[in-house]
């Protein structure tokens, strides 16, 4: 029998944007033997930030509420753990409660999960609540327009005692959810990332073993390449402040300081409390900190500092320019040391996953020792394969170092670059750069944090990660 309208206005979610995934492509949200979802409505997205991200507000009209199916029971569910064999396409679904409700029950009903999925979801960190819906995306139907002025109308929100002495910007902040018995009000709005990003090696690895030091304020990890430092914005479940924690027995989980990318290996400092991390916090800012690195390239760099400007846009792969560009990012780099080392064997790129990025494997590579000068997001990446020599596996700038070779005037802010003839020329150009490069590794580049050291109170402080992984001569491993 079909659910009443008013209880289904309530739950079924109305999109707005209605591009679907075909029946053959329903996520597989669930661990690697778990039984798949049948969802009907399941929106496929490239990324958090794509334009087919959606907002779907649980009101319909009492048509569309005639022709809703009856509620299947939920399949056998095992939990997100173990991590699943392979990734899911990002799904990210946005829900206005209609009615007060509890926020598992709510997103369980709306979304045809399983309520342990929905539970695990919000471990996960993966669920956001906010007072008041954001702003629909230029891109919304007019019928969703609608429906979020419905729930927006100041005559709504002036009867919701939850954002009295608020204004709507401040309502509009959001909040993770963090019990799945959190009421909701009528009126709220969830954001949920349905596919969280995974990070399977984090159930790999001894991670007692990858601990370098722990001190009364802070422990330093030696960090794991394919692992997080502090989780993702869909995942504060694994990263390495928590498994490190947890191999530690720590009853207060590990905080981040400061952060390394992804698919980075070497020293990381997880602090014990709040007072280290201000501490190590100001250090950072006064400059009183030292990073090293070892970065594995593909031709010999020269000795000396490396001085780029890096567009302050957030999207990789980070544009640099050696030419000075207003309100652009300085970053420098000193290259203290280079020595020609072997090329990684094939056995070591099969055990740590190395991306070959279409790039011949060479005898020898090159071993570059860096003194990091101004810490900004992939900035020895992004300089490395500015000036040619690519660090090894490195998918988000490798491809774009290679077409830089072959054709010189492709880079939009390389030295031979082409004469624009009007600003839209030049900002498509940048586009296509940006869209034909910029895959950001899943496993390990030739790149380690390879000491960090500061003095604080008179006392100096210095760590040296372990020996980088292409210069193994035989595989020793760190899993469990």
């Amino acid at each position: 029998m079909p659910k009443p309208a008013a209880s289904v206005a309530s739950l079924l979610p109305q999109l707005w944007h209605r591009r679907l995934l075909p029946p053959t492509l329903v996520p597989r949200a669930l661990s690697s033997f778990s039984p798949l979802l049948t969802i009907h409505s399941a929106p496929r997205c490239r990324s958090p930030l794509s334009p087919c991200t959606h907002l779907t507000a649980a009101a319909v009209s009492t048509a569309a509420a005639v022709d809703a199916p009856t509620t299947a029971p939920y399949p056998v569910y095992d939990r997100l753990l173990p991590c699943p064999l392979q990734d899911d396409p990002p799904r990210i679904e946005h829900l206005v409660a209609r009615e007060d409700e509890m926020a598992g029950d709510f997103i369980s009903r709306s979304l045809g999960l399983p309520p342990l999925y929905v539970a695990d979801l919000i471990k996960f960190g993966a669920v956001y609540y906010a007072l008041v819906a954001p702003q629909p995306p230029p891109y919304a139907a007019p019928e969703h327009v609608r429906i979020f002025r419905e729930v927006t109308d100041p005559s709504v929100l002036r009867r919701r005692a939850s954002i009295k002495g608020k204004t709507v910007r401040e309502a509009q902040k959001t909040f993770r959810v963090t019990d799945p018995n959190q009421p909701l009000e009528a009126g709220t709005y969830l954001r949920v990332h349905v596919h969280p990003k995974r990070f399977p090696r984090c159930y790999e690895i001894d991670w007692k073993s990858r601990v370098i030091a722990v001190a009364d304020d802070y422990v330093v990890l030696d960090k794991p390449a394919a692992t997080s430092v502090g989780g993702a914005t869909d995942n504060i479940e694994e990263s390495c402040a928590v498994f490190t924690s947890r191999a530690l027995g720590l009853e207060t989980p590990l905080m981040t300081t400061h952060q390394i990318d992804n698919c980075s290996e070497g020293c990381v400092v997880l602090s014990k409390t709040k007072e280290f991390c201000s501490v190590f916090h100001g250090l950072i800012r006064e400059k009183q900190v030292k990073k090293v690195y070892l970065a594995l390239t593909t031709a010999p760099v020269s000795i000396g500092i490396i001085t780029h400007y890096m567009r302050p846009v957030n999207r990789a792969p980070r544009l640099v320019s050696e030419d000075h560009i207003g309100k652009w990012y300085l970053c420098q780099m000193e290259i203290l040391d280079c020595k020609k080392v072997p090329w990684p064997s094939s056995s070591i790129r099969k055990v740590y996953s190395v991306n070959d990025c279409g790039w011949p494997q060479q005898e020898a590579a090159y071993e570059c020792k860096i003194n990091l000068l101004t810490g900004k997001t992939h900035q020895i990446r992004a300089q490395l394969a500015a000036i040619g020599t690519p660090i090894i596996g490195d998918s988000a700038y490798m491809t774009a170092a290679m077409a830089a070779m072959a054709n010189p005037s492709i880079n939009p802010f390389g030295r031979e670059r082409l004469s624009y003839n009007s600003e839209e020329e030049k900002e498509a150009a940048i586009e296509a750069w940006i869209a034909a490069h910029g895959k950001e590794p899943k496993s390990v580049i030739g790149l380690q944090a390879s000491e960090i050291s500061w003095d604080y109170e008179g006392e100096h402080h210095s760590y040296k990660a372990g020996v980088p992984w292409w210069r193994q001569d035989s595989v020793e491993s760190d899993l469990v």
